[in-house]
Parts: C-alpha cells; sequence; structure tokens
C-alpha cells in the first residue's frame, strides 16, 4: 500500500491496547508516536505506577490469543519461551462455580501471565519498527483542535513529567486514546465545545488483593485454581502461574467483604472461602510480596460511538472506551479484538483517508465490547448491593436462565463446550439461548 507523505498517528498509551493499535496503524502511516506517561525499564518487565491493576491475575483469553497471534505471528510462543503458561480451563484449572465443582468437561485455554511480561514482549516485538516512535514519561493534557474547530482533532498537547513540566505541542492526523482507566478524554471532548458523552456504570464494590508466592517444586493435580463468590458468600480467590516460577494469588471480596492486606488477616480471609482448598494450597508456600490492594473494579462504557458529532482524526480504545469488573478477564482479549477491528478497516484505505473514517472506526471498536460487557454487567448486577441500573423482569428471568447455563455447565460437556466459548469471547452470549443449550440446562 502507497504511503502518503508525512503521515502521522498518535497513540496515548502503552498498554495493551496502545501497543497493538500502535502496530496496526505503524503498517499504514508514515509516523506513529507512542505517548505514555510513565518511563520503561530497558525491555525487562517492570511495574509502572500508571497500571496499578497489573500486580494482579491478568489472563488473555483463546480468542484473544488468536487475535494478538494473527497481530504478531509467534508473539504467545514469545510469551511462553518467556515463562507464561498457557492453562486449559476447567481440565487444568481447579474451579468451584457458584453451583459446584467443575468435572472433566470441555472448556477454554488462557494465557496467564503477569501483565509486565506481556507488555515488555509486546514493546520488545514492535519496537524495532522504523514507524514507531516513544515519547515516555509525557502526558496528554489537552486535545488540539483541527483548523475548522472542533469539527477536527489534530494533535495533542502534552506536559513532560518531572520538576521543570516543560509543554509542547504534537500535530498529528490521527489520535488514537488508549489512556485506560484513568482516561479523561470526555473532559477533553467537553473543552473542545463538545457534549459529554453517555456513561454506563455498574459497580458491585469489588476489591482486590493479591501477592507473590513461589511456585511449589512438586506438580500436583492442577495448573490453577479459581474460588468464585456467589451473593450468598461474596469472596472468592484465584491462583495462576506466572512466569519466573511464581504463583500470583488474588483474593475477592464484594462490598463489606473487601479483601485485607495484613498477613495475619490475608491468610484467615483466604480460609474463609467457600472451600479450605485455596488456603490449603498455600500452606507452608514462600510468600514472595507483601499484599496490595485494588478497588477501582467498576463496569464503565462511555459511548464514544453515539456521539451525535464526532471529531474527524480521533479514536477512543479499550478502558479508555470501556472498563470490565477484571474479574472475568476479558480487558486485553477485548483489546487485541479492538486492534483487529482497526486493522480490518484501514486495511483499504490510504492514510490520508483514516481521520475522516473516525466515527465509522469508534462504531467497529465500541461492536467488539458487547459481549464481555454483557457478561460483566449481568453478573454483577446478581449482587443486592451494586450500584447501577437493577434487572428488570426480563433480566431477573435471563439470570434465573444462566444460573442453569452454569449450573449444568459443570457436569454436561454440551453446556460447558458452549459456556466456555462464550466466556473466552469466541462466541456471543446469545449462543447460549439455543434449543439444543436451553433443554439441556432445564434437566
Amino acid at each position: 500500500m502507497a504511503v502518503d507523505a508525512m503521515t502521522h498517528a498518535v497513540v496515548v498509551g502503552a498498554g495493551v491496547s496502545g501497543l497493538l493499535a500502535a502496530h496496526v496503524l505503524a503498517s499504514s502511516f508514515e509516523r506513529v508516536t507512542v505517548v505514555e506517561r510513565d518511563e520503561f525499564a530497558d525491555g525487562a518487565p517492570a511495574f509502572r505506577s500508571g497500571v496499578p491493576q497489573s500486580r494482579h491475575v491478568h489472563v488473555l483469553w483463546s480468542r484473544g490469543q488468536a487475535a494478538v497471534d494473527a497481530l504478531l505471528p509467534g508473539a504467545v510462543t514469545d510469551l511462553e519461551a518467556a515463562g507464561a503458561t498457557v492453562v486449559r480451563a476447567p481440565d487444568q484449572m481447579r474451579w468451584l462455580s457458584p453451583a459446584r465443582w467443575f468435572a472433566d468437561v470441555p472448556g477454554a485455554h488462557y494465557l496467564s501471565a503477569s501483565r509486565e511480561l506481556l507488555e515488555a514482549t509486546l514493546r520488545r516485538r514492535i519496537d524495532d519498527h522504523p514507524a514507531i516512535a516513544w515519547m515516555p514519561r509525557h502526558e496528554v493534557t489537552a486535545l488540539v483542535p483541527g483548523r475548522n474547530g472542533a469539527a477536527a482533532v489534530s494533535g495533542v498537547r502534552l506536559r513532560e513529567r518531572g520538576k521543570d513540566g516543560q509543554e509542547s505541542t504534537v500535530h498529528s492526523d490521527l489520535v488514537v486514546v488508549a489512556t485506560g482507566r484513568s482516561s479523561r478524554t470526555t473532559r477533553w471532548l467537553v473543552e473542545l465545545g463538545h457534549a459529554a458523552p453517555a456513561t454506563e456504570r455498574f459497580d458491585a464494590h469489588l476489591g482486590y488483593s493479591s501477592r507473590y508466592y513461589r511456585r511449589p517444586a512438586a506438580e500436583g493435580p492442577w495448573t490453577a485454581m479459581y474460588v468464585q463468590g456467589t451473593p450468598d458468600v461474596p469472596r472468592g480467590g484465584v491462583i495462576v502461574p506466572i512466569e519466573g516460577g511464581r504463583w500470583l494469588v488474588t483474593l475477592l471480596g464484594q462490598a463489606e467483604h473487601q479483601p485485607p492486606i495484613e498477613e495475619k488477616d490475608w491468610l484467615a480471609f483466604a480460609a474463609s472461602l467457600r472451600t479450605d482448598e485455596l488456603a490449603e494450597a498455600l500452606a507452608g508456600l514462600e510468600p514472595l510480596s507483601d499484599a496490595v490492594a485494588f478497588r477501582a473494579t467498576a463496569n464503565e462504557w462511555t459511548h464514544f460511538e453515539r456521539a451525535r458529532r464526532w471529531p474527524r482524526g480521533l479514536l477512543v480504545i479499550g478502558d479508555a472506551l470501556c472498563r470490565f469488573n477484571p474479574v472475568y478477564g476479558h480487558g486485553m482479549t477485548v483489546a487485541a479484538m479492538q486492534a483487529q477491528a482497526i486493522a480490518a478497516r484501514i486495511a483499504t484505505l490510504r492514510p490520508a483517508e483514516v481521520p475522516a473514517r473516525a466515527p465509522e472506526l469508534q462504531k467497529a471498536v465500541a461492536k467488539c465490547v458487547r459481549g464481555a460487557w454483557a457478561i460483566a454487567t449481568g453478573e454483577d448486577a446478581r449482587y443486592p448491593s451494586t450500584d447501577g441500573p437493577k434487572p428488570g423482569p426480563l433480566g431477573r428471568m435471563q439470570q434465573r436462565y444462566m444460573s442453569r447455563v452454569v449450573a449444568a455447565a459443570n457436569t454436561d460437556p454440551v453446556v460447558s463446550e458452549a459456556f466456555f466459548a462464550v466466556l473466552s469471547l469466541n462466541r456471543p452470549p446469545e449462543s447460549l439461548l439455543t434449543p439444543r443449550i436451553a433443554a439441556r440446562a432445564r434437566r
């Protein structure tokens, strides 16, 4: 494809969604500048303060793995070589659902690794691309309007992080906002003269508390464990293997059942779940870190795709568009799906044509979140203390039906295969409404 002279895209944020978007745009635009508020370690996985959730369990479902490998062939293999583990659930994952333990039934696989390793691997894979440049330690303070005012975005205003705080302007044809959960996009749009878009929010007040353990030397009967909470016992826990011979263990609690970070209380909380098995698995193991908490787990979808006027040259993706309760593990998979959606729509366009297609692109990436949104909000709405729209008669009927589907999936291989296909985002939630699944769920 011919590249228009001096075409430039700016990607704001170097998380998973920003990195994948930068890679996709670099195949079309002459220059792609990635602006990131944090400093990067020298290629090594390292915690970034701008991603506080990174010290908790992250998984990349099979749909996300397929998308990442399609965009960056061999990336999943690179991750496995660095210590990531592909886990087959529920075959290799001891999983207590709200109904019972999953039996030996078909499921789906996911990649388990630290968020730091995943980001470092993606950065390394795209770093050599001649079109991509990096601007670490810079944060965006505003969008730059185009020549015709708010009808277009023509760049970003930046402030360098540090004692001097120097400000500058970077002009571009396209701005992609991938700033994650702390996104200020709505404020920037209002400052340009646009109306604030509608936002949907469901907050189950779920809290995380996580720490690292040295992985047992002897292989056990399972590779990972998940104990789900219920409305009656809203406490849970997850054990996943990550690189470095470690387990990452996350405790979960809803509303007044927030998991603690103090050593004695943390272990007592682990012992208070619906089963003793998770606490027993940790007994005698060496902790490698203190526990850290994370509380910003609300589902929030800002409907930029519904705006009556959308500026030319602006696209919002990832958690900046829609963030999910992390317990379902969908954020990174959705980010990879969105990158694929962008790639598909710009493949036949000249770079100079892309900014004008921003409204179309915004609708395309918003479509990618629908399945994950339906799963997260449908389940979170079960908890009485959840803030957000309450389910009506139809919603409550759907919840009762899904409870039967999950119960059947524990032992029925047909329902289990369908259930995990939805959970891994390989199929839409409505695929669980077929007569075949419904009949087996009623048994």
